[in-house]
């Protein structure tokens, strides 16, 4: 009798416990977390990354002698045109662990779900934005296993030429862009756009223009051809086609951020730069440049000293540091070095300010170049004053007391006139102007182009043998790590220095 009773009750907790272990598993799952991301959300992650680091005003704005600093340390870079790999490797980890991750991550996502092939071929066209900027930057890359580490579990890519990665920029610039089809799915959560598909089929071919022009010293033949592809396709129309990121007070702008804490007093506009825009009587000097008149020190930049009268802006002058600096701001009449000076932080560079990638400007005076190459109809004249016209249009976007007034602008035109005889000169000077603050496009078409005519940074400890920083060099890490694929890298293009030219670069 005891054995049964035993028996019965085991039996019972048996089913008590089935009972209770019942329904267990679906009790402890959050039936409110999403088990899922729209990869438009993911998409919009790759678009606000691909803002560009502080290090740009460090080296690509350095070099091409529009922002410079006296000091070294953290900030060394172009201005003793040095190799501060803490510096060179920003733009690189910032594209390839965000840009190139979450585009690669959502053309994976929705590669065979035709309701959302707008949002691919966005992707699609933005990655292909990023391995531009990337590749120009620093040459051979990892291009065709970036991106799969977690996906295909591929560590330590191999780095792709220069030239494969400029024909398959070509092939998705051209299908992806082709593709987009307003008649499908819009994609709204975009952040660029908001998944309007005819801007972003004119930034698609505006960035196919901008490819075909920066081949035109390497292969002339796909220079034109890419570029009379994208002309047909149907570039930027106005500044409302612009590609720029906006910014506030919780994603900040890295290069405001910079300017406005710990950098604020030591990056100063460079002599070449001001000159340039005050020897013209650019009326952008005004909407760009602040002096802090008689400062002399960083504690002495304040709105009681600022102006930004153009007449009284004076640039650093390139080759010294904070000490030999002393002496030419003395013989300028300055309190001190910290009176020169510097982009507006409180315009240009706030924390919330925009971040522009490619832009109706850069792409009137693109078209200018190309009709003047005869590879484009239209008036280079009228290409280049739109080109013109349209950066100083755009400097409002930044703030409204950086806003150009139209009689401004049509006096600069009326006085400065398109010289036929002087064209790509012109051509590109002005891009180097409508380039200001996007140091990657800068540094890119001034090696291209070789304009404007600089004078090479005097400074006596540079560690460059030529007269200008032709590439950046790869991250340390990448060295330590993918040792393997970096070297066979150097091997085809050169040393990883920052003399070493890319591909297109001849």
């Amino acid at each position: 009798m005891k054995k049964i009773y035993s028996y019965l009750l085991i039996s019972f907790f048996i089913v008590l416990a089935s009972s209770c272990d019942k329904g267990f598993d679906e009790l402890n799952v959050n039936k409110t977390a999403a088990t899922a991301i729209n990869p438009a959300f993911i998409f919009n992650n790759a678009l606000i990354n691909a803002s560009f680091p502080a290090g740009i005003v460090q080296y690509e704005m350095g070099i091409v002698q529009q922002m410079v600093t006296p000091n070294s340390g953290v900030v060394a870079g172009a201005n003793f045109n040095q190799d501060n790999r803490d510096a060179t490797q920003q733009l690189w980890q910032r594209y390839y662990r965000t840009v190139v991750l979450f585009t690669t991550d959502v053309i994976k996502t929705v590669k065979d779900v035709p309701a959302r092939s707008n949002l691919l071929n966005m992707a699609r066209i933005w990655k292909a934005y990023a391995f531009i900027i990337l590749t120009d930057t620093y040459g051979d890359v990892p291009y065709d296993q970036a991106g799969k580490g977690f996906t295909d579990q591929i560590v330590l890519p191999k780095y792709d030429t220069q030239q494969a990665i400029y024909t398959n920029v070509i092939k998705e610039l051209t299908e992806a862009t082709a593709a987009l089809d307003a008649a499908k799915t819009r994609e709204t959560a975009d952040v660029l756009y908001g998944g309007d598909i005819a801007k972003w089929k004119k930034f698609g071919y505006s960035l196919m223009l901008r490819v075909g022009m920066r081949l035109t010293k390497v292969d002339a033949t796909l220079a034109k051809e890419t570029t009379q592809k994208a002309i047909q396709g149907g570039v930027f129309s106005s500044n409302a086609d612009n590609a720029f990121i906006k910014h506030d007070a919780n994603y900040v702008n890295g290069v405001g951020q910079m300017l406005n804490s710990t950098e604020a007093a030591n990056f100063f506009l460079a002599a070449p730069f001001v000159d340039y825009l005050k020897k013209t009587n650019d009326p952008r000097l005004k909407a760009i440049a602040v002096r802090y008149v008689g400062a002399g020190s960083g504690s002495d930049h304040v709105a009681s000293r600022a102006s930004t009268d153009p007449a009284i802006q004076i640039g650093m002058p390139l080759g010294y540091d904070n000490n030999t600096v002393k002496a030419p701001a003395a013989a300028a009449g300055l309190a001190s070095f910290y009176e020169y000076s510097q982009v507006d932080r409180t315009r240009m560079t706030k924390v919330a300010s925009p971040m522009f990638f490619v832009t109706y400007a850069q792409t009137q005076l693109l078209l200018a170049e190309a009709a003047q190459r005869g590879w484009a109809t239209g008036s280079v004249e009228e290409y280049y004053k739109n080109g013109v016209r349209a950066h100083m249009e755009q400097l409002a976007a930044y703030d409204v007391n950086s806003t150009v007034p139209a009689e401004a602008i049509d006096t600069y035109l009326k006085d400065h006139p398109f010289v036929p005889a002087d064209a790509l000169e012109q051509i590109n000077t002005q891009y180097w102007v409508a380039s200001f603050l996007n140091g990657p496009e800068a540094f890119a078409n001034f090696r291209r182009s070789g304009f404007p005519k600089l004078t090479p940074n005097p400074f006596p400890g540079k560690s460059i043998k030529g007269d200008f920083i032709r590439r950046l060099t790869y991250p340390n890490s990448e060295i330590s790590v993918n040792s393997a694929n970096v070297k066979e890298a150097i091997g085809r293009q050169g040393n990883d220095d920052l003399d070493s030219k890319v591909w297109w670069d001849k």
